[in-house]
């Protein structure tokens, strides 16, 4: 059974940054210090772009692991997608939409996931129960600290 969730922020900054924003690894990083994520592999600070790969390791639920994506499609400042490459889900998508509003100066910014979770009939019932809502929080934290924070090339 596929998880799919939608989250959409209301960003302070014009279009182009957000997507640089959004594509930073170290805003990720500054976003995600409840978990110590850290991008050890692949593009491991600065911009990601498309075709590129960046392995996170990070601690949830007390259990480490390594997640690899990679930017499978790019069209700044629009939208990119990252997929899991390897790592715990059997699928992991993640959409990212950008569209202008308030002349330019405010950007919303749309979230859309999709994943599936491996283990069988275990793993949809822990997708189903705990994961979706987990990970739904975890991109809100991160978007709350992106709106929060000022970027700049």
């Amino acid at each position: 059974m596929t998880v799919q969730f939608e989250l959409r922020t209301e960003l302070s900054l014009p279009r182009h940054e957000a997507f640089d924003l959004s594509r930073s690894i170290d805003a990720h990083v500054g976003s995600m210090a409840r978990s110590r994520e850290r991008a050890i592999a692949g593009v491991t600070s600065g911009l990601i772009g498309h075709g590129q790969q960046v392995t996170w390791r990070a601690a949830h639920f007390g259990i480490p692991f390594r997640l690899t994506t990679m930017i499978t499609s790019l069209d700044a400042p629009n939208s990119f997608v990252d997929e899991q490459v390897r790592g715990p889900f059997r699928r992991f998508r993640h959409e990212h939409r950008f569209t202008e509003s308030g002349n330019g100066e405010r950007t919303t910014m749309v979230d859309l996931v999709t994943f599936d979770a491996p283990f069988g009939p275990l793993g949809r019932l822990v997708e189903k129960v705990v994961l979706g809502r987990y990970l739904r929080r975890l991109i809100e934290r991160r978007n709350t600290y992106l709106a929060g924070i000022r970027f700049s090339d």
